[in-house]
């Protein structure tokens, strides 16, 4: 996620407002800990209230009730996710839009297999448990991911690169929601680019849950073999062929 700007007139924190932070981030780190060593179902505030030595009716002083922490936790773990993905993608040539695309899709599949607990949050069944609070929480990793490959899609589309359909090759049902789709991501572009995105995502979050999941795993005992070969044909729907 984007860091914000703070004023240089904004006042210290008090040690009062110090403290509570600093019990939040333990409350946070406790939560994390427990969905990476126990998977999402393990997550509650007595768990949690425990491993930092409260009581669980302080937790709501903090968070509105389990619901509430699970979303902190959510926004917590995307936040870190998205951070590494983009200084995956920042460490390649600023010219060199398809080895961007390659290292920041890697980034996404070496870190969900080695968090497995906070991806099933994120993108697995503890997401649709969530999702079953009615808090719209996808729209989080829409804005902050998908925003994330959104800059290098937006330079191949100023470039020319990227070939797309226009609005009128897609249906309207599809259009509307690919258009609401495209606009989570808050780039200018044609609702045909949104389509590529979604289109490549759709086929890269089904090889995130073979991999997590260990799905067909008697035959594919090593994803990077499928991975790479997702990738050729991702990058050259983009435009950009792989580098060899």
């Amino acid at each position: 996620m984007r860091p914000s700007a703070e004023g240089d007139s904004a006042q210290p924190a008090s040690r009062r407002e110090r403290l509570r932070a600093e019990l939040e981030r333990e409350m946070l780190t406790a939560a994390r800990k427990l969905i990476a060593s126990e998977g999402v179902e393990a997550l509650s505030l007595s768990a949690v209230a425990r491993a930092v030595g409260v009581t669980p009716p302080a937790l709501y002083r903090y968070f509105e009730g389990k619901p509430g922490l699970t979303l902190a936790v959510y926004e917590a773990v995307t936040r870190d996710f998205v951070a590494t993905v983009a200084k995956a993608a920042g460490a390649m040539d600023p010219e060199d839009f398809g080895g961007q695309l390659y290292a920041a899709t890697r980034a996404v599949l070496d870190w969900s297999v080695a968090n497995p607990g906070e991806f099933d949050l994120l993108m697995g069944a503890g997401y649709a448990r969530l999702v079953a609070t009615g808090r719209h929480v996808d729209q989080v990793l829409i804005r902050e991911l998908g925003g994330l490959f959104g800059q290098t899609f937006t330079q191949l589309w100023r470039r020319g690169i990227l070939p797309y359909p226009s609005e009128q090759e897609l249906e309207p049902p599809l259009r509307s929601q690919v258009a609401a789709y495209g606009r989570l991501m808050q780039h200018d572009y044609p609702v045909g680019v949104a389509m590529v995105m979604i289109t490549c995502w759709r086929q890269i979050y089904g090889l995130l849950c073979m991999a997590v999941y260990g799905h067909l795993a008697s035959s594919f005992d090593d994803y990077l073999p499928l991975f790479e070969n997702m990738m050729d044909d991702l990058l050259a729907l983009c435009g950009v062929p792989r580098k060899r």
